[in-house]
C-alpha cells in the first residue's frame, strides 16, 4: 500500500468560488462534488420547499440568496434550472447586468449548447454546457454516482480544456457533444433512461396484478442481465417472443392487456414493432414468421379504441 500522503484538495491552485441557481437535483449533486474537489460553494438559490431542504443536505451552511445575489458571490455559477426555463434565465441575468466579465457560466441542460447562453458571453462570460448522462434523486447518492458518469461537454474550443478538467473534477468523463448534436444526443438519452423508468413501471405494476409479492425481486436480475448483454452485443441480445416470431404468444399477451391494463397496450404494440424491425433487419427473425406476427400487432392496433 502507498504510504505517498495525498495534498488536500484546499491546497491545490486556482480554487473557485462555486455558486448554483436553481437547487433541483442536480445543481447541489454538482456542487458538492466540486467541493470535494476543493472548489469553495458559496451561495445558492432556490424557490421550493424542497429545493431548500436539498441544498441544506448536500450544502449546509451555504447560504440562500437570490439569483442575482449567486452571481455577485461566485466565479463558477451552475444554471441547474429545467430547459425551457434556461433561455430567459440567461437573457434576464446579462439584461440586468448580473453577469461579470471572466465569470465561468456553466449549465447542465442536455438539450443546448453552448450557445443559448450567448446574452451572458456578450457580457464578458465563459459559457459552458456541462450534461452528466445520470439520473438524480436529489439525496447524498448523487455525489458517489458521478464518479465515472459521463458528462455531455459544449463549449467555445478555447474553453474545451477548462470544461474537461471541471468534469473530471467531479470525477465524471467528458465526451465532446457538437453544438448541433445536442438535441440528438438528449433525445438518445431520454429514450433509454426516461423511457425505461416507464416500463420497469408497467412492469412492476403487471406483476403485481398477476400475484407476485415481490416484482422488483423478480425483474432485477432479469434486467440487469438483459441491459448488460445489450450493451455488450446490442441487437444481437435480442430476445423473446416477438424476436422468436411468436405470434400466438404475442396475441395472448395483447388480449390479457387489454383485459387487466388497457393504458399499456399503445406501449407494448409500439415497442414490439419496434423490436420486431430491429429483429427481421439483423437476421434474428425469420421473414416466414414475421408476417403472422405483424398482422397480429396490426390488429391490435385496430382494436386499440382509445
Amino acid at each position: 500500500m502507498s504510504t505517498v500522503q495525498q495534498p488536500d484538495p484546499k491546497d491545490r491552485p486556482a480554487r473557485l468560488t462555486v455558486g448554483v441557481v436553481g437547487a433541483g437535483r442536480v445543481g447541489p449533486a454538482l456542487a458538492a462534488s466540486l467541493q470535494l474537489a476543493g472548489h469553495r460553494p458559496v451561495a445558492v438559490s432556490g424557490v421550493s420547499e424542497a429545493s431548500r431542504r436539498r441544498a441544506a443536505a448536500l450544502l449546509p451552511d451555504v447560504p440562500l440568496v437570490t439569483p442575482a445575489d449567486v452571481l455577485e458571490r461566485a466565479e463558477l455559477v451552475l444554471l441547474t434550472v429545467p430547459d425551457d426555463a434556461l433561455p430567459d434565465l440567461v437573457e434576464g441575468l446579462a439584461e440586468t447586468g448580473a453577469v461579470r466579465p471572466g465569470q465561468l457560466l456553466v449549465h447542465t441542460s442536455g438539450r443546448y449548447g453552448a450557445k443559448v447562453l450567448d446574452p451572458a458571453l456578450r457580457a464578458g462570460a465563459l459559457p459552458l454546457a456541462l450534461h452528466p448522462a445520470m439520473t438524480f434523486t436529489g439525496t447524498p447518492v448523487d455525489v458517489q454516482r458521478l464518479a465515472g458518469c459521463s458528462f455531455g461537454v459544449t463549449a467555445p474550443e478555447e474553453l474545451r480544456l477548462a470544461a474537461e478538467a471541471l468534469v473530471i473534477e467531479m470525477g465524471g468523463e467528458p465526451e465532446w457533444i457538437a453544438e448541433e448534436a445536442r438535441p440528438l444526443y438528449h433525445a438518445a438519452l431520454a429514450l433509454g433512461a426516461n423511457h425505461l423508468v416507464t416500463l420497469v413501471a408497467q412492469s412492476m405494476e403487471l406483476l403485481r396484478t398477476a400475484g407476485v409479492e415481490a416484482p422488483d425481486r423478480m425483474l432485477g436480475p432479469l434486467l440487469g442481465a438483459a441491459l448488460d448483454n445489450a450493451l455488450r452485443s446490442g441487437d444481437a441480445a435480442l430476445t423473446g417472443p416477438v424476436a422468436r416470431g411468436d405470434a400466438g404468444t404475442v396475441a395472448a399477451h395483447v388480449a390479457e392487456l387489454r383485459e387487466h391494463a388497457p393504458q399499456t397496450v399503445a406501449g407494448y404494440l409500439a415497442m414490439a414493432r419496434a423490436t420486431a424491425d430491429r429483429a427481421l433487419a439483423h437476421g434474428l427473425l425469420k421473414p416466414e414468421l414475421a408476417e403472422d406476427l405483424l398482422g397480429v400487432l396490426a390488429d391490435g392496433t385496430q382494436g386499440d379504441t382509445r
